[in-house]
Parts: C-alpha cells; structure tokens; sequence
C-alpha cells in the first residue's frame, strides 16, 4: 500500500474516479446529490504525495461514523489515490464519501453501499505575499446555525459557506477585496472562515474558537494545537468574541490548501507583526518538504 507516493504509470486515468472507474458521471439517487448525505476531504498533493494523508483518513473516518455511513477501507482508498497522483502529482486533490444510493425519502437505506469520488484541481494561483504579509478579511453578515449533531463534521451539505461566500465575493466593490471572510453564530461567537479555521495569539497563548455547536474541525487547526502543545505554548479552545479578536495580538487563519495566512487587516484594526504564525507557517513548511 503505497497511499501518496507516485508509482503508476502516468496515463492510468482522467481528472475523476468514481469507485475506482475513471469518471464524471454518479446516479440521480444518490443521496449525496440528494441529500448532501455525505463527507469529504480536500487535501494537497506535492511532488507526488498527498500531503498528510493519514491525518485525513482518521478525519473521514469520523466523519463517516458521525453520519452513520460506512467509511471505504484506507487500502481501497489509498490504491484510488494513488491512481490519482499519477496523472497528478501537484494540485489539490477533492474525496467525497456519499453513503450512496437510496429510494425516495430522507430515511437512509440499510444496506446502501457509500459512493467513492475523487477529483482534481490544479493549486489555486493565490498571491504569495498572503503568506508572508497577512490578508484583509471581513466579517460576513451570515450567521452559522447550531447543529451540535453536525459540529466539526465536513459534511456535504455546504449552503452555509455557499452564501457566505458569494456574500465575500460581491462585498467591496470598490478597494482591496478580503481575502477571506470570517462567520460568526447566531450568539455573535467567532467560529470559522468561510474556507478556514481561526486562530488568536493573546498575551503569550493560543486561542481557536469552540466548535461544539457548529463548524468544521479541519486537520490544520488539529496541527496548529499539536504544534502549541510540543511548544509548551499555552493554548485555549473555548467562545470566542469579535472584539476580543480585534485586540489580539495576532490572527491567522488554516487550512490543508492554503496553508496560513496571517490577517493584516479585520475591520479598521491592522496588524503588521505575526512572529507566532510565521514560525508556524516556516515549521509546517518544513514538514511538508
């Protein structure tokens, strides 16, 4: 089992696999279409490897136990991915796990079998300054619902960050636009990007909003509190408010395409100095050498 290291012949298949057949094409019953009865992953792949794979094979597996749906085995995984990184070694790499198809009506089928798909992107053209100079970002007008059942789940039903989205994108027609936007609860708690998780640095500690209620866990910010913990750097997961976040000394946002972004600029506050997101933007990089 190879799981992320090139070793198939470059012409295996297209930019699609669907359970394991080169593809585009899923049935009008399945319940992710119909639904959004589903989870997935959007990981990087580099030089031929998929960029912490086993950290997003643990993710999808308990997102799939949180939903009730029966998560492929690694091996099969791993062997589709493979076939994958040979026609592309480089680009980001999108798996969706549907529990599969059904008949009509929302109960799920006792027996279906979950639907495999994986796609291909090429690497977002994203400015590089991003990375070292910070981004200007926003607070968008949507407020995440409360689903503690759902919390921390990639699932795929995404309207949310949808409409979060297309809010950031007409936002600002005149100026620099934000990078990315930022979505608070129905309570005015700080929870996520629209693409992102979040972070603080507030005298000397680590700071990421709960996720109890809503939003999505991603495997960086599992990695940002692992690198506080072997640090020694104090760190808190707990109800985070704007205002708290606009007298931080420092706010970055996450995720496995981007990497880190610090934020320069959040509402009339700037920031210009990001020592604790820039050694752990220069630490993950080295990592994924």
């Amino acid at each position: 089992m190879k799981c992320g290291f090139l070793d198939v012949p470059f012409s295996v298949l297209h930019a699609m696999l669907v359970n394991g057949v080169a593809g585009s094409s899923i049935s009008i019953r399945d319940r992710g279409l119909l639904y959004g009865d589903g989870v997935f992953r959007t990981l990087r792949a580099a030089n031929g490897k998929a960029l912490h794979w086993p950290l997003h094979y643990l993710k999808l597996k308990y997102d799939c136990d949180a939903l009730g749906i029966a998560c492929p085995e690694e091996a099969l995984l791993c062997a589709e991915l493979d076939k994958v990184l040979a026609e592309h070694p480089d680009g980001v790499i999108k798996l969706i796990v549907t529990r599969g198809q059904g008949g009509r009506g929302y109960a799920p089928p006792a027996d279906a079998t979950p639907t495999r798909i994986w796609d291909f992107s090429p690497l977002p053209g994203y400015p590089l300054e991003w990375a070292e100079q910070g981004i200007k970002a926003c607070v968008c007008s949507l407020r995440l619902s409360a689903q503690p059942r759902l919390a921390c789940v990639k699932h795929l039903n995404r309207l949310e960050n949808v409409l979060a989205a297309a809010e950031l994108n007409n936002a600002q027609p005149h100026g620099e636009p934000a990078a990315e936007g930022l979505l608070l609860d129905s309570e005015d708690r700080l929870i996520e990007g629209t693409r992102s998780n979040l972070f603080l640095v507030s005298q000397g500690r680590l700071v990421t909003p709960d996720l109890s209620r809503c939003g999505v866990a991603g495997i960086q910010r599992g990695r940002v509190m692992a690198w506080a913990v072997q640090h020694g750097m104090a760190l808190q997961v707990r109800d985070v408010k704007l205002e708290e976040a606009l007298h931080a000394d420092e706010l970055f946002v996450v995720n496995s395409v981007i990497g880190l972004w610090p934020i320069r600029e959040l509402e009339q506050r700037h920031w210009n100095n990001y020592p604790v997101a820039t050694q752990i933007r220069h630490d993950f990089e080295r990592q994924d050498e």
